[in-house]
C-alpha cells in the first residue's frame, strides 16, 4: 500500500499541495487526473524522491522497486531488444555472476533465482513488449540511435514496462503512442500484475485500464473508485450535496447572526446571544463548490458549401521521393458533411495522405479531383514549432486581418480558446495546451471546407478536449482525424479509413472491433480475431447480385455502387483475415503446441482463399455493369 500523508509542497512559490492525503491499496491501478499545472507530475517526483516536500511523508512498502519512463530517450549504438533486457538489472547482473561463478552452492543459487524471475523466457517477453508498442523483429535488433525521438521514447517505456517494478509510474505515455499503441497500453496495465499509478487524459484509457481515479484538485487528494466516468458521476453526486449542505448552513448562520445583531445590546437577552455567537463559532463553515472554467473551441463554418465530392482519388499514389510511393492504390471519395478517422500504426502513411489531401504533397499518378474554391484547414502537432516565439496569439492573428480594427482582432483571438490574461503572452511561454489552441484556430482561420486534425489532443487536458469534440460536432464542414485518444474518434466521426500495406481501404467494423483486432495480434498467447474466428469472417459474403435479364430496363447505378462498395469492403476484410491467418501458421508453435489447432487453421485459410476468389469474381463484374450503366 502507498500512503500519502500531509503533504505541502511549492513550485516557483506557488503551492501546489497543501495538506494533501490519500492511501492507495496495493495492487490499484490509479489514474491521476487534475487540470494541467495542478502538480501531477510533481507528485510522481515527490514519490520517486526527487522532490522534497515542505511537510509530509510518502510511505511505500520497503524493498518496493519504484519505476517510470526515463527523461532522456536512449540514443546508443544498442539494440532495442539489448536496451529493454537491460532494463532487468537483476537479470543481467545474475547472468554475469553466472559466467564466473565456481561456488556449487552459488551457482544453484543463482540458477534458482533465475527460474523464479523468469530470466529464460525474457527475450520473448521484452519482444512481445516491443511488437506491441510497434516494434517489428527487424525493428527490435536495429540500433538505438537509428529511431526518432518519438520512437526511442516508446523503447524508454518498453524497458520501464519489461523491469516491471513494483510501483509503476506513468506520465502521459500516449503522447508518444499511436492509437494502436494506445490500445495494446490499455491492455498490459490492466493485466499488470503490480501496483500502477498513470497520468493521462485519455478518457478511454481511464475507462478501460484503471480501477480507481485520485483527483487533485484546489491542492487536495480524493481517492475515488472505479473507472473515470464512474468518477465524474460520484464528484457530481457529491458536488451536488455539498452545495446543498452549503446553502443549508449559510442559512443556519445567517439566523444566528440575525439574533445576534438584534439583541447583543440588549441585557435581558445578553446570555441567548452570547450563546448563539458561540453555536455560530462551533458551526463553523462550509466550502461552495469551485468550478474552473474552461475556454471553448470555435471552428467557423465554410462561407460557402462545396459540390460533393470535395475530393476523388481514383488510382492515385502519392510518396516524399520520385518512384517511391509511400501510398498507392487510392481510390477513394471525401464528401461534404464526412467525418473521417484515420486508422493505422505510425509509419505506414497517416500523416502523408493527410498532406496529400491537403495539397502539400502531390500525386505521383492517378486522378485526384478536388472542388473547386475549396479550403482546407490543417493542424499538426509539429507546427508548434512554427510560431514565431516572440510573437504573442494577438499578433499572429493580426497578420491574417491587416488594416482591421484592434477590437476585431482580439475578439477573433478570443475564439480560439485563449484567456485575456494570455493574448498578449509571446509564444514562447505558452503552455503546450495554449499553442496548440492558437495553432488550430489558425488553421480554421479562413472557414475552411475541410478540417484536418493531426493529434490535436496531446497537450490538451480532459476538460479541454470535452471542449474540442463540442466544437468539432458544431463545425459544418468535413472532417479527417488522425489521434491516439479513442473517445474523441468515437464521439466524433462516422466513418473509419485504415492505412496500411501501402494504401488506405475503408474499415468496415467499428472502434470496439478495431480494438480487438490490435490488442488480438500483438497480446502474448492471444489469438486475433480474424484467426480465431476464420470461417464465421471468410462466410460472411452478401449473396451474388443476380445477373440483369434482358428486358431492356436500366439497372439502378446508384444500387450497383452500394453493391460495388460493399464487395470492395469484403475483400478488405478476407484480405486481412488471411494475413491473421498466415501471421499464426508462421509461427512453429502453433504445431508445437496445439496440433490440432494447425490443421483447423490451414482448413480455415482454404476456405477464405475461395471466398475471396469468390468476392473478387462478383466485384469485377459489378464494376463493369457500374461502368455500363454510367
Amino acid at each position: 500500500m502507498i500512503s500519502i500523508s500531509g503533504l505541502s509542497t511549492r513550485i516557483a512559490g506557488r503551492l501546489l499541495l497543501d495538506d494533501a492525503s490519500v492511501a492507495l491499496p496495493a495492487g490499484a491501478k490509479v489514474g491521476l487526473v487534475g487540470r494541467n499545472g495542478a502538480g501531477k507530475s510533481t507528485l510522481f517526483r515527490i514519490i520517486t524522491g526527487d522532490l522534497v516536500p515542505e511537510s509530509g511523508e510518502v510511505s511505500i512498502a520497503k524493498q518496493a522497486r519504484i519505476g517510470q519512463v526515463a527523461q532522456e530517450a536512449p540514443s546508443t549504438d544498442e539494440s532495442l531488444i539489448e536496451i529493454v533486457l537491460a532494463a532487468d538489472k537483476e537479470r543481467a547482473s545474475l547472468l554475469a555472476e553466472a559466467e564466473t561463478a565456481t561456488d556449487p552452492h552459488r551457482i544453484a543459487e543463482i540458477q534458482i533465482r533465475l527460474a523464479d524471475i523468469d530470466a529464460y523466457s525474457a527475450e520473448s517477453r521484452a519482444a512481445s513488449i516491443l511488437a506491441g508498442l510497434g516494434f517489428d523483429e527487424d525493428a527490435q535488433h536495429r540500433a538505438a540511435k537509428s529511431f526518432s525521438g518519438g520512437w526511442r521514447m516508446r523503447v524508454a517505456l518498453a524497458a520501464v514496462l519489461f523491469a516491471e517494478p513494483d510501483l509503476l509510474l506513468l506520465d502521459e505515455p500516449t503522447n508518444y503512442l499511436d492509437l494502436e499503441g494506445t490500445l495494446w497500453l490499455e491492455d498490459y496495465v490492466r493485466r499488470y500484475p503490480h501496483t500502477v499509478i498513470i497520468i493521462s487524459h485519455d478518457r478511454d484509457l481511464l475507462n478501460s485500464a484503471v480501477n480507481s481515479i485520485v483527483h487533485l484538485d484546489q491542492k487536495k487528494l480524493t481517492f475515488y473508485r472505479g473507472s473515470y466516468d464512474q468518477f465524474e458521476r460520484q464528484k457530481a453526486d457529491a458536488e451536488e450535496l455539498q452545495t446543498k449542505a452549503k446553502a443549508k448552513s449559510d442559512a443556519a448562520r445567517k439566523h444566528l447572526q440575525t439574533f445576534i445583531d438584534r439583541f447583543k445590546a440588549k441585557a435581558s437577552k445578553a446570555k441567548q446571544a452570547q450563546s448563539r455567537v458561540k453555536a455560530l463559532e462551533r458551526m463553523g463553515t462550509v466550502s461552495a463548490v469551485v468550478h474552473d472554467h474552461v475556454q471553448g473551441f470555435k471552428f467557423p463554418d465554410p462561407k460557402r458549401e462545396a459540390a460533393s465530392p470535395i475530393i476523388a482519388i481514383e488510382g492515385g499514389a502519392v510518396g516524399y521521393a520520385p518512384g517511391k510511393p509511400i501510398l498507392k492504390g487510392l481510390n477513394l471519395r471525401i464528401d461534404t458533411d464526412d467525418r473521417i478517422a484515420l486508422l493505422g500504426s505510425n509509419g505506414n502513411g497517416k500523416s502523408t495522405f493527410a498532406k496529400f489531401v491537403s495539397g502539400r504533397l502531390k500525386s505521383e499518378s492517378g486522378n485526384l479531383t478536388i472542388a473547386p474554391n475549396l479550403k482546407v484547414g490543417f493542424f499538426a502537432q509539429h507546427q508548434l514549432d512554427d510560431l514565431m516565439p516572440e510573437e504573442s496569439a494577438v499578433a499572429h492573428v493580426r497578420k491574417l486581418m491587416p488594416g482591421e480594427p484592434e477590437a476585431k482582432v482580439r475578439a477573433r483571438t478570443a475564439q480560439m480558446g485563449l484567456a485575456t490574461q494570455k493574448m498578449d503572452t509571446p509564444a514562447k511561454d505558452l503552455s503546450g495546451g495554449e499553442k496548440a489552441r492558437l495553432l488550430m484556430g489558425l488553421a480554421a482561420f479562413d472557414a475552411p471546407n475541410l478540417l484536418i486534425l493531426d493529434e490535436p489532443t496531446n497537450h490538451l487536458d480532459m476538460d479541454s478536449r470535452r471542449a474540442l469534440i463540442e466544437a468539432l460536432n458544431d463545425y459544418s464542414g468535413a472532417v479527417i482525424l488522425i489521434s491516439h485518444d479513442r473517445y474523441l474518434i468515437e464521439a466524433t466521426v462516422d466513418r473509419l479509413w485504415i492505412v496500411n500495406n501501402g494504401t488506405v481501404s475503408v474499415f468496415e467494423g467499428d472502434m470496439d472491433e478495431y480494438r480487438d483486432i490490435v490488442v488480438g495480434t500483438t497480446r502474448k498467447g492471444k489469438k486475433s480475431k480474424q484467426a480465431a474466428e476464420p470461417v464465421a469472417v471468410a462466410v460472411a459474403a452478401p449473396a451474388p447480385t443476380p445477373a440483369p435479364a434482358s428486358t431492356g430496363k436500366r439497372i439502378n447505378p446508384t444500387v450497383l455502387k452500394k453493391k460495388v462498395d460493399e464487395l470492395q469492403g469484403l475483400v478488405a476484410k478476407i484480405e486481412r483475415l488471411i494475413q491473421g491467418i498466415d501471421r499464426e501458421l508462421a509461427d512453429p508453435a502453433t504445431f508445437t503446441k496445439n496440433p490440432s489447432r494447425g490443421a483447423e487453421l490451414t482448413k480455415a485459410r482454404t476456405n477464405a482463399a475461395e471466398k475471396l476468389a469468390e468476392a473478387e469474381e462478383e466485384w469485377l463484374r459489378l464494376s463493369g455493369e457500374l461502368e455500363m450503366a454510367g
